[in-house]
C-alpha cells in the first residue's frame, strides 16, 4: 500500500515514525511519502516538507504567514494527486490537515486521522467536518472517545503512543555516562524545555531563565534544544551564561532532572511519565492570547492536568509567567518533599489512565485491516 502521511510538528514526527515502523511490520509492501521530520525520514520513503518549515504558533503568526500556508496546501493537494496513495494518514496539525482531509475525501481516498485535533477544547464545529471526511479517527487521550460519542461518532482509543517509547518504570536507573559525556558536574539538574518552535522559544525561554541567578550555585541548568531551530537563537538568549544546551537528549535529561520548567505541550506529559516534578510555562502574543481566551473551552492547558482533570502541576500562563511566580513554584518543588511525592503519586495514576503500550501497532493493524476490506 502507498501511504501519504502529514505531520506538522516535532511530536508528530515522533509518533508518525513509530506508526510507520508498525505499518512496515503489518504491510511488507508499505511505501511512504510524507510531511514530517528526521525520525520519519530515517525509515525511508520520501520527505516532501520538513515540519520546521510548517510550524506557526498563534493566531497572529498564522495570519502573517497565511500566504505560505495556503501555498503549502495547494502544493500538498497537487503532490497527493501525483503520488496516488491508497490512504492519507493525518497526524494532529488540524488547521492544515482538515483542509487536506476534505480534499482527499472528495477525490475518493481513504482518510485516517491519528491523534485527534483538540476539538474538545475549541472549534467543536470541526467535529461535523471530521465525521463527514475522516474514515477512521484514532484517539490517544482517554476522555476523547467519550467526547466524540456525545456527537454520535465512534472513534478508536488506541492508548498513548508515548508509552511505546518511554520505559514502564517510573524513574529509570540513572546512566552515569550522561554526566561525563556532556561535561556536567554533580549538582542536581533543573531541566528547561522551552518548546520546538522559534516563536515560543524566543518568548518563553528568557522568562524561564529569569530566575537562574537565584539557583545557579546549588543547581545546574540544562536547556533541551531542538535541532530544527537555529543554534544561534539559543546562543543569543543565553549570552555568556554557562548554561548548557543539549540536543536530542530530552529523555536522558528527564531521567536525571530534579525538576523541570516546561512549555506546555507533549513534553509536559513526557516529564510526567518520567516522574519529574514540573511547572508548565506558557506565554503567547497578546492578541493571540486574547483571542484564545475567548474561544478555548478547557480548564487547563497542560496534558497531565487535562487528563487527570485536576491541577496535578502548576501552570503559569501569560502574565502569571514572571520571576516572582517562578521563584515561588521552584522553591516549592525543590524543598517541599510532600508536594514532590504528591505529584509523583498523581503521575502514577495518570499512567494507568493512558492505557497500555502498543498504540502504534494497534493503529497500524486497524488501518491495514480497513484498507484490506475496502
Amino acid at each position: 500500500m502507498k501511504y501519504y502521511i502529514i505531520a506538522g510538528e516535532a511530536s508528530g514526527d515522533l509518533h508518525s515514525s513509530n506508526l510507520m515502523k508498525a505499518l512496515i511490520e503489518k504491510d511488507k509492501e508499505a511505501d511512504f511519502r510524507f510531511w514530517g521530520g528526521d525520525k520519519m525520514q530515517s525509515l525511508g520513503g520520501v520527505l516532501v516538507k520538513h515540519y520546521r518549515d510548517l510550524a506557526f504558533m498563534g493566531f497572529t503568526e498564522v495570519l502573517m504567514n497565511l500566504k505560505t500556508i495556503t501555498g503549502n496546501i495547494k502544493f500538498c493537494k497537487e503532490d497527493i494527486l501525483a503520488y496516488k496513495p491508497d490512504a492519507i494518514i493525518l497526524v494532529d496539525y488540524p488547521g492544515f490537515n482538515l483542509r487536506i482531509a476534505e480534499f482527499a475525501h472528495k477525490i475518493g481516498l481513504k482518510v485516517f486521522y491519528y491523534i485527534s485535533p483538540q476539538v474538545w477544547a475549541w472549534k467543536k464545529s470541526r467535529i461535523h467536518t471530521i465525521k463527514k471526511v475522516v474514515d477512521r479517527m484514532f484517539v490517544i487521550l482517554p476522555f476523547e472517545k467519550k467526547f466524540y460519542e456525545t456527537y454520535g461518532y465512534d472513534v478508536n482509543f488506541v492508548g498513548h503512543p508515548l508509552l511505546d517509547v518511554i520505559p514502564e518504570i517510573n524513574k529509570p536507573e540513572k546512566n552515569d555516562d550522561f554526566y561525563s559525556r556532556n561535561g556536567l558536574n554533580n549538582k542536581p539538574i533543573i531541566a528547561v524545555i522551552p518548546g520546538s518552535r522559534k516563536q515560543e522559544i524566543s518568548k518563553i525561554l528568557p522568562l524561564m531563565l529569569s530566575v537562574y541567578n537565584k539557583y545557579k550555585n546549588d543547581y545546574q541548568w540544562i536547556v533541551s534544544g531542538v535541532t530544527s531551530v537555529d543554534k544561534n537563537l539559543y546562543r543569543q538568549i543565553l549570552g555568556n551564561s554557562v548554561i548548557k544546551v543539549l540536543y536530542g537528549q530530552t529523555y536522558d535529561l528527564f531521567k536525571h532532572a530534579h525538576i523541570a520548567a516546561i512549555t506546555s505541550g507533549t513534553a509536559s506529559l513526557e516529564a510526567a511519565l518520567f516522574g519529574v516534578p514540573q511547572v508548565i510555562c506558557y506565554k503567547g502574543g497578546a492578541i493571540s492570547f486574547a483571542i484564545a481566551k475567548r474561544i478555548v473551552d478547557v480548564k487547563y492547558i497542560g496534558l497531565p492536568n487535562l487528563i487527570m482533570d485536576k491541577p496535578v502541576v502548576k501552570e503559569l500562563i501569560q502574565n502569571d509567567l514572571n520571576m516572582n511566580s517562578l521563584i515561588s513554584e521552584f522553591d516549592r518543588l525543590l524543598t517541599d518533599d510532600s508536594e514532590r511525592q504528591r505529584i509523583k503519586d498523581d503521575y502514577k495514576e495518570l499512567r494507568k489512565l493512558l492505557g497500555g503500550s502498543g498504540a502504534s501497532l494497534r493503529t497500524a493493524e486497524e488501518i491495514v485491516m480497513y484498507l484490506s476490506k475496502s
